[in-house]
């Protein structure tokens, strides 16, 4: 009987190190972006003159990758940038001028100024271009914008283009309503949802397979993929995207409180913590106290700059948090004069990406109600984003 026992004991002793192996084999996976899989894109690039579209997110290990295709003998003749600059240090819509690279005397041109595209001139003397920008996931956030007219520019110019592919970390669902054409704006250039649940990429592959590039032109297009990703994880990124998303809950939060950007409530631009609070000067609007300031580099001229703002603090809202027009529909119906809570018609129709949402909010629809208008698009959309994926669906 002893013998017997011990027997049982051995066997569960084996099954439970065979489970906690495996266990810990999945999860140390690493994920391994694609500027970090050299092997891949390098013999693309040798003995060739190399543009960059790049900001402070284009990080392999330690190193920024201008600096690592420079250590490994590579051309890089241009540095092209999106909004925020090459450092990620100018607040969102000022304009990114043209200069030096202090650190390399490479020169970097602006892609948002008073060119949004790159110019043939610009182009001269490249052979091709490398794109490697982390994005956030939703279709306002203007690197995607960025990332489009770089593929027309190489289309239009015979210019290949390499993206390195990044994780999304609002990868995992897709949601809100789906831009009509006739709201095309730089912060919104596809008729994609606001969680579009692709990562660039992927979303590149979209654009060309759609067709959506002027004069429906296809660019010669190599995607390196990330590896060991699938769209249900849940990636933390290594370097803030852009000033006023300086961690994970402002991240995921920021789907859902971009769209105050039309109104006058404030979401923490000018805080320690923008865009994971929301509030108004009076104290009906919540519990929460909060005073924006002027923070160079991040928001120097944010709303309602020294008056206390009241509201609610969403710094403890779980990383599940996914798009929601709960906050929006709460504070609108906090203003006793529907006017004011608005900023701008324009401006809402734009982010929104729908001609509708104005209308819907000062009706006090409820959220199910405007979602309901959604659906028929939001699915449509859901069926073709198959087609482009690169990696394993949350679905």
């Amino acid at each position: 009987m002893q013998r017997f026992n011990l027997y049982i004991i051995l066997i569960i002793l084996l099954i439970s190190s065979t489970f906690n192996c495996c266990r810990g084999s999945n999860t140390a996976t690493k994920v391994v972006t694609g500027a970090e899989q050299l092997s891949e894109y390098l013999p693309d690039i040798e003995n060739h003159k190399v543009g960059l579209i790049v900001n402070q997110t284009s990080i392999v290990g330690g190193s920024h990758l201008v600096d690592l295709l420079l250590s490994k003998g590579i051309q890089v003749k241009k540095i092209f940038t999106p909004e925020h600059g090459f450092r990620g240090d100018v607040e969102a819509g000022d304009s990114v001028n043209n200069s030096i690279d202090k650190k390399t005397g490479i020169p970097i041109i602006s892609l948002y100024g008073k060119n949004k595209k790159p110019t043939k001139e610009n182009l001269s003397g490249i052979d091709v271009i490398i794109f490697d920008i982390q994005d956030v996931g939703c279709r306002f956030f203007t690197y995607i914008s960025t990332m489009h007219y770089a593929m027309e520019a190489c289309a239009e110019n015979n210019i290949q283009l390499i993206i390195l592919d990044r994780p999304n970390p609002n990868g995992d669902y897709v949601d809100g309503p789906v831009l009509k054409p006739e709201l095309k704006s730089f912060v919104g250039m596809h008729p994609i949802p606001i969680v579009h649940g692709c990562t660039v990429g992927e979303l590149a592959l979209m654009i060309n397979g759609e067709g959506w590039l002027d004069g429906n032109l296809r660019c010669n297009l190599k995607v390196v993929p990330v590896k060991n990703y699938k769209h249900s994880d849940r990636y933390e990124l290594p370097v803030k995207p852009s000033p006023n998303l300086p961690n994970q809950a402002s991240i995921r939060l920021y789907p859902s409180l971009c769209l105050f950007e039309a109104t006058t409530v404030s979401i923490g631009r000018g805080t320690e913590f923008p865009f994971q609070v929301v509030g108004f000067p009076n104290i009906r609007f919540g519990d929460f106290i909060f005073t924006p300031q002027s923070i160079k580099g991040v928001s120097a001229k944010p709303l309602h700059e020294g008056k206390q703002c009241f509201g609610v603090d969403l710094r403890k809202e779980s990383f599940d948090q996914e798009f929601t027009l709960s906050y929006f529909i709460q504070f609108f119906n906090k203003f006793e004069n529907p006017d004011s809570f608005w900023s701008s018609k324009r401006w809402i129709d734009l982010l929104s990406g729908d001609p509708n949402f104005y209308s819907q909010i000062n009706e006090k629809r409820s959220e199910s109600e405007i979602r309901q208008s959604w659906q028929a698009d939001l699915l449509k959309y859901k069926t073709m984003r198959k087609k482009y994926l690169l990696y394993p669906d949350f679905e």
